[in-house]
């Protein structure tokens, strides 16, 4: 995802731009919220194949983990200067404490700036593009819905009104008769 490696080399150092790869390839890779990423802690490694996440309202599911992201995730414990212990943060910041969460969105701004991307590309823009992918590939609505943690299926459901307006655009411009 070049948003993800623009932000990685942009980085002040490899370590941070270790982080931050990780951290933009979980919201894309496996549909997490800056919050859910940013509160995993060391207990998560080794990772596995699934990824147990607490969520709101502190409801817990279990996503897949993409070779990728997980290659990411191990990259950036290689690199971090701090030690990741189980009951600590796995993500911190430069002096090794807790992450800001309004860093993830300055440096997704930053990233989006110097492609020439739109403003609407936000962490949880990625967030959706995840969902929006999967629908478009033949999801199920509910195991949609389970992977993001939605209470609701109607939260679900917009990602249905974003494919349809793709189809129908994609309709309008192919189709002979359109």
């Amino acid at each position: 995802m070049e948003l993800a490696e623009n932000a990685a080399g942009a980085a002040s150092e490899p370590w941070i731009g270790a982080r931050d790869l990780a951290i933009l390839l979980l919201l894309y890779g496996a549909g997490l919220r800056v919050a859910e990423a940013l509160s995993l802690t060391g207990a998560i490694l080794p990772i596995g194949q699934t990824l147990r996440v607490t969520g709101k309202r502190s409801k817990t599911r279990v996503v897949p983990i993409v070779p990728a992201v997980r290659e990411a995730i191990e990259e950036y414990v290689r690199q971090c200067p701090y030690p990741v212990s189980r009951d600590a943060r796995l993500f911190v910041g430069a002096r090794g404490g807790p992450l800001n969460p309004d860093l993830v969105r300055r440096v997704v701004a930053a990233a989006r700036r110097r492609l020439g991307l739109p403003d609407t590309l936000t962490p949880h823009a990625l967030r959706h593009s995840f969902a929006t992918h999967l629908l478009a590939r033949g999801a199920d609505l509910r195991a949609l819905q389970e992977l993001l943690g939605h209470a609701s299926l109607s939260s679900t459901q917009i990602y249905t009104a974003v494919d349809a307006a793709r189809l129908l655009d994609v309709y309008r411009h192919a189709h002979p008769r359109a």
